[in-house]
């Protein structure tokens, strides 16, 4: 594999694929803390040329973290279809980003290309796209899940409502899920963040999201984003849960750090298909974030784009109804300031609908970061313009539990009466039945939650 190349008298030396990936990353002050990132940008110009001209075959036989050392890396392997690899192993990574951006390629196309294709090769093409070619390469690839019910179709914008608590009060929970309805989000999901981590606290939290979907037969689904074993438990108890949740990490050890193993995620799968509340057949919850496994010291120096895509290599294997990249929580030790943040919601959201996943975006940012509303509200834009399945949405923009700015349930309204897109099918009727929604277009009765009391 070729790591050195000359540009303008000057010749550059790259240590390895890994060096390479890292430095021909977009600026972040995450991978500047790792001590990883490019020097300059004549650095990172450099390693992003070379990069190009390495082939589809060069990225798989250099792995960033060996299989034999990583379980997640072992995955990724292993879910390669050989024949689709071999009919383009020989592929330069700027051919395969012109045959993902060539107006000939259609969603199907894209769809059996991905078989082929390791979470690195995602990473490396993403790397030598502008902000354009991310937008327009995610917008041809549909995606569409389905838990109860399903979303995801070309035209329309999901939204998971996110009516957080700050002490998990259930009437408190209850009053911001009857605003998101009032605005028309919802048709995600209803996902909880709770506060008190225990079985009981997450079954009753699901009892009572259950009881308002089948009193106003809300075509929804319900989740509690605890925990894992916790989500587990509750299930065992009896709790009504539509889906299962669990943060991910890129590595086998950043998932120790966040509790989790494969092992885990298989049993819990087993669990969520036998004695969950939907039909599915999608019935997982991802979150992930670029910076995660840098937090955790599981970065095994690897940059956190590729890192990130990883996280999206394991996610697949669970089919899930929904995944939603977290981008700017964190804080800006691994995405300094706005620019920073839209780049990287714009990657991650490419990565994984290239990758095959119904992906979603929490466009946020916290108060310590170099960011404000305004950034994020052009961040919502440009990934509506992108396809994004589905947005977060909390009162206000302003989460009172976790305490990070998002969006907002009427920046989501917004955004789909921007771009002329609608909400999931089932619950757009549903909408027009309780009539807060008028031929796409919401009443003067949208944004009163009195209507549900």
């Amino acid at each position: 594999m070729k790591t050195k190349i000359t540009l303008i008298n000057k010749t550059y030396q790259f240590s390895s694929l890994k060096d390479i990936l890292a430095k021909a990353n977009e600026e972040k002050s995450g991978d500047q803390l790792a001590g990883i990132a490019a020097n300059d940008a004549q650095e990172r110009l450099a390693a992003r040329h070379l990069l190009s001209e390495l082939t589809i075959n060069d990225i798989r036989n250099n792995p960033v973290l060996a299989p034999e050392e990583d379980e997640v890396s072992r995955l990724i392997e292993t879910s390669i279809n050989e024949k689709i690899y071999q009919s383009m192993s020989n592929w330069t990574i700027r051919e395969l980003r012109e045959m993902i951006l060539s107006e000939q390629t259609t969603n199907n196309e894209i769809s059996r290309l991905r078989r082929g294709l390791t979470s690195e090769m995602v990473a490396a093409v993403t790397k030598i796209m502008s902000n354009m070619d991310l937008i327009q390469a995610a917008s041809k690839i549909e995606v569409i899940t389905q838990c109860n019910y399903p979303i995801g179709f070309k035209g329309t914008l999901a939204g998971r409502a996110q009516p957080n608590h700050p002490t998990d009060n259930i009437q408190g929970i209850k009053a911001s899920m009857f605003e998101a309805f009032s605005y028309g989000i919802g048709d995600a999901v209803i996902g909880v963040n709770p506060v008190i981590d225990t079985a009981d606290s997450v079954k009753q939290i699901l009892q009572m999201t259950r009881e308002e979907i089948d009193r106003f037969q809300i075509p929804t689904q319900n989740c509690v984003l605890a925990h894992v074993t916790t989500q587990m438990r509750a299930i065992r108890n009896g709790a009504p849960s539509d889906l299962l949740f669990q943060s991910l990490a890129g590595t086998e050890e950043g998932n120790k750090a966040f509790g989790i193993s494969v092992d885990l995620l298989n049993e819990a799968n087993e669990l969520i298909q036998t004695e969950g509340t939907s039909a599915g057949p999608n019935l997982w919850y991802f979150e992930t974030g670029q910076g995660s496994e840098l937090s955790s010291d599981a970065h095994h120096g690897i940059d956190q784009v590729t890192l990130e895509s990883r996280c999206y290599g394991l996610a697949k294997k669970y089919n899930p109804f929904i995944v939603n990249t977290v981008v700017g929580f964190i804080g800006p030790e691994y995405l300094y300031n706005s620019k920073q943040v839209i780049r990287a919601g714009l990657e991650d959201h490419f990565m994984g609908k290239l990758q095959g996943l119904p992906m979603g975006v929490d466009v946020c940012y916290t108060n310590h970061m170099n960011a404000d509303q305004n950034d994020m509200e052009n961040l919502a834009i440009l990934l509506g313009s992108a396809g994004v399945n589905f947005l977060i949405g909390v009162p206000m923009a302003d989460d009172c539990m976790l305490n990070y700015q998002s969006t907002s349930f009427h920046d989501i309204a917004s955004v789909r009466s921007v771009l002329g897109l609608r909400p999931a099918p089932y619950f757009e009727k549903w909408l027009e039945r309780m009539g807060i929604m008028e031929g796409g277009v919401l009443t003067e009765r949208a944004g009163d939650p009195t209507i549900f009391i």
